[in-house]
């Protein structure tokens, strides 16, 4: 039994946006900290935790809210690379976020991810507001640091006043585009239908106090329902799984429903079966810090309640994913939770054989990855958490299609015996790693129109010869996805890409890869005994050993090849593939 108290947690704020478009820029305001210079590009990667109490939020808004009286305790932020962590970091009930931010940078406005923030937003029906960000920049500004956006906007000249007006238009129309209604905030008459647009400056302060105004209000007003705590067992999302010296691996953890406690039995989700382990120590960041890299020392404490970051010190850690759930369970519970959190841990994909691999640090991250492919309809092949292996070059070396023989790293490294694989194979796999996601997208898809271009002119010159082969039955490496089998070469050549022809008629699958003592082939010849790649088949179903197969020949190179001097094998072979072919079509190849 689940029971609700008296007590008001503190709302979780998610701040979304475009890249670079401010958002750990305003929380560093909040803070007076400088955590946006320490990341990648000054871009943010992953999600970090900040509580900031009522107390600061009063005396960050000055006179705005003077004499007024809030139950909630604070706010807990919730800093996301991109619009990632919206729907990568979720509760069971839906997100894990009660109130949003969405940061737009006044001089770039809607920009795609701003738009795919507002899809989530409105499928997730989470409360939100709109900061128009770097107000500025505007030519002609006058910066007033830290002051309301009234008392700065009243002080400019009518030129730059214009400026903005026009500009905060130009946004309404874009969000009433979206099927949003949006005014400035000091315009608005219904905050539950409109969305309230706060200018500001994150870099001099300008507009914060009203942005902190805006979401206080919001949250007392239309949250205070769903904000009371329950009394039970700690649900929570991790965010981070880190090394601390003397503590070993430990987990950041924001703990958004009931109460966890030093002591507890946790169920936490990893790469492989869920674990259960103990709770070892609580260690929770002061007020106002961050917990990815705070400035002061962890407070000791017991008990954490809702809504809280806290890093969890527990036994063999190791394994834990971030972004995967983290519960606190009895006997009677755990069994109940260690598969429900074996499903949440996760990703879900439609695997394509001919698709891309994709390695990355985090569940959000991986989730990130699959999010932004999908949208562009990129196939995947297989995902993982964790640093790429000599195994995820086998996986991807498998896939037949040049253009998706990619292999896509985000925030990791590549293993020594991954590295040694890679330059002794000679294997055409391409990598691509970087710790910036749309920077990561982007490379591959350059390289994707290159590699494109490159393919279609060698593939208009490039004719297929006969090819005969027999399988040998006792070499039989994998069965299937792909089938890789040994072969000797009875007549003429094999290559990379073609299709295999049976005597009955069926095209079975195409060549993945050619090897050779470990070394990667782009053509076997007659006489030679080498491994092959399968797509598309099984052995025992499709193909057997002893059995006699053909390379695919297009009927449009038939011609071609009738000009050429062919050997006596070759010419041999093209004709029993005709004959073959035949059967299906009377006039094939004439």
């Amino acid at each position: 039994m689940v029971l609700i108290t008296d007590k008001i947690r503190q709302p979780i704020v998610s701040i979304l946006g475009h890249v670079d478009h401010g958002k750990t820029t305003l929380l560093d305001y909040i803070r007076g900290t400088s955590v946006a210079d320490r990341e990648a590009g000054r871009i943010t990667q992953h999600i970090g935790a900040t509580e900031v109490p009522l107390d600061t939020i009063y005396e960050l808004c000055g006179p705005l809210l003077k004499g007024t009286q809030f139950k909630i305790p604070g706010l807990l932020f919730i800093d996301t690379p991109g619009h990632y962590a919206f729907t990568a970091l979720r509760s069971r009930g839906g997100t894990l976020a009660d109130l949003a931010i969405l940061i737009i940078d006044f001089m770039e406005g809607f920009k795609p991810q701003t738009q795919e923030s507002l899809e989530i937003l409105k499928r997730s029906q989470t409360p939100f507001m709109c900061v128009l960000n770097k107000i500025d920049r505007i030519n002609g500004w006058e910066v007033h640091p830290d002051s309301t956006f009234i008392e700065s906007y009243n002080a400019q000249t009518t030129d730059v006043q214009e400026v903005l007006d026009d500009g905060i238009f130009k946004i309404v129309g874009q969000f009433f585009d979206l099927e949003f209604d949006a005014n400035r905030y000091d315009k608005v008459k219904d905050f539950s239908s409109t969305v309230t647009i706060v200018p500001s400056s994150a870099k001099t302060g300008e507009g914060v106090p009203e942005v902190l105004m805006v979401l206080i209000g919001l949250a007392q007003k239309f949250l205070e329902e769903q904000l009371h705590s329950e009394e039970g067992a700690g649900e929570g999302t991790i965010l981070e799984v880190k090394e601390e010296k003397g503590l070993g691996t430990t987990i950041d953890t924001i703990i958004y429903n009931g109460t966890i406690n030093q002591g507890d039995t946790i169920v936490v989700g990893t790469s492989k079966e869920p674990l259960v382990t103990k709770i070892k120590a609580l260690l929770k960041p002061k007020p106002l810090d961050e917990i990815r890299d705070p400035r002061e020392r962890f407070d000791s404490v017991k008990s954490v309640s809702a809504a809280a970051g806290v890093k969890i010190s527990a036994q063999n850690l190791e394994g834990v994913l971030a972004g995967a759930p983290v519960n606190v369970c009895s006997d009677a519970t755990k069994d109940g939770l260690i598969e429900s959190i074996a499903a949440e841990s996760k990703c879900e994909i439609t695997a394509c054989e001919d698709g891309l691999v994709l390695k990355a640090d985090a569940i959000g991250s991986l989730e990130a990855l699959i999010f932004e492919l999908k949208q562009k309809e990129i196939p995947i092949k297989k995902v993982e958490v964790g640093d790429i292996s000599k195994r995820d070059l086998v996986d991807t070396s498998c896939v037949c299609d040049p253009l998706r023989r990619v292999l896509l790293g985000f925030n990791v490294k590549i293993l020594p015996e991954a590295k040694e694989e890679l330059e002794k194979s000679g294997e055409e796999i391409t990598i691509f790693t970087d710790n910036v996601i749309y920077k990561l997208i982007e490379r591959y898809e350059q390289w994707f129109e290159k590699k494109q271009i490159e393919l279609d002119k060698a593939s208009r010159g490039e004719i297929v010869y006969p090819g005969k082969f027999k399988v040998l039955p006792d070499y039989i490496f994998r069965v299937s996805k792909p089938a890789v089998v040994g072969v000797r070469v009875l007549a003429g050549r094999l290559r990379v890409g073609q299709g295999i022809l049976r005597d009955d008629g069926r095209v079975i699958g195409k060549i993945q890869s050619i090897q050779q003592e470990k070394k990667s082939l782009k053509e076997a010849k007659m006489g030679d005994e080498v491994a092959i790649a399968i797509s598309k088949v099984t052995v025992g179903r499709q193909i057997n050993g002893d059995d006699i197969l053909y390379v695919d020949i297009p009927e449009a190179h038939v011609r071609t090849l009738r000009e050429q001097k062919l050997s006596f094998d070759e010419t041999e072979i093209l004709e029993k593939v005709c004959e073959i072919k035949r059967k299906e079509k009377f006039s094939w190849g004439m």
